[in-house]
């Protein structure tokens, strides 16, 4: 299993669609006894919160986060956890909307200390 994520503030490599989660979103994640939470913000997200678990190197979580134009969104991701040659950790997401029309795919990874 890949090193625990407890503690750890990722950031996408990439900006989504226009409105959603940026390269200036940031998510800090806490992870316990098979547990993921986290929280994030930055760019158009005023608020956002995930939560689910972890096994082996899958996530499988639920979010929903609140956009600067008072707008809240919902959806489901499965991320799979993967360590970088540097030692960060890497997050290789697929997510779809629950609340609206969409899916894709992200890359989220460790930012560096």
């Amino acid at each position: 299993m890949a090193r625990s994520l407890d503690g750890l503030v990722l950031s996408p490599v990439a900006d989504q669609a226009p409105g959603q989660v940026g390269t200036r979103t940031r998510f800090t994640y806490h992870e316990r006894d098979g547990r993921i939470w986290a929280e994030y913000a930055g760019g158009d997200v005023v608020r956002g919160h995930l939560v689910g678990t972890r096994e082996g190197d899958t996530l499988d979580f639920r979010y929903v986060q609140l956009k600067q134009d008072g707008t809240t969104s919902s959806g489901h991701c499965v991320s799979t956890v993967t360590g970088l040659p540097d030692g960060r950790v890497r997050l290789d997401e697929t997510w779809e909307w629950e609340s609206q029309e969409g899916s894709g795919t992200s890359v989220v990874e460790q930012l560096k200390s």
